[in-house]
């Protein structure tokens, strides 16, 4: 399993919302994708500009050769492709042995 980050800033809260929206509708592709195994999106406290979407995929292959040349990549993309200027950084990342769910 990999873990994907993408970071968003934003303009302000506002922008924040409809970005929190636009992610309502890509998780409906997200739901039907075989590679992705969990998401979740996270928006700053302290700051309204903020907002960290986190995708389980279960490989890097996985996400970039089997979701992004998928059907539901195309309703994905639909629905964030107003965002991606604000994309901060969007990195995959291998999770390491220090970790602890409780």
């Amino acid at each position: 399993m990999v873990v994907e980050y993408i970071r968003y800033n934003v303009s302000g809260k506002e922008r924040r919302d409809e970005l929190v929206g636009a992610y309502h509708h890509a998780a409906m592709a997200l739901d039907q994708a075989p590679e992705c195994l969990a998401y979740e999106l996270s928006v700053c406290e302290k700051d309204e500009t903020s907002a960290i979407l986190r995708i389980e995929w279960k490989s890097t292959e996985a996400h970039l050769q089997g979701f992004r040349k998928s059907a539901v990549f195309g309703e994905f993309f639909r629905a964030i492709s107003g965002f991606v200027k604000e994309i901060a950084e969007m990195r995959h990342y291998q999770l390491s042995d220090v970790a602890k769910r409780k």
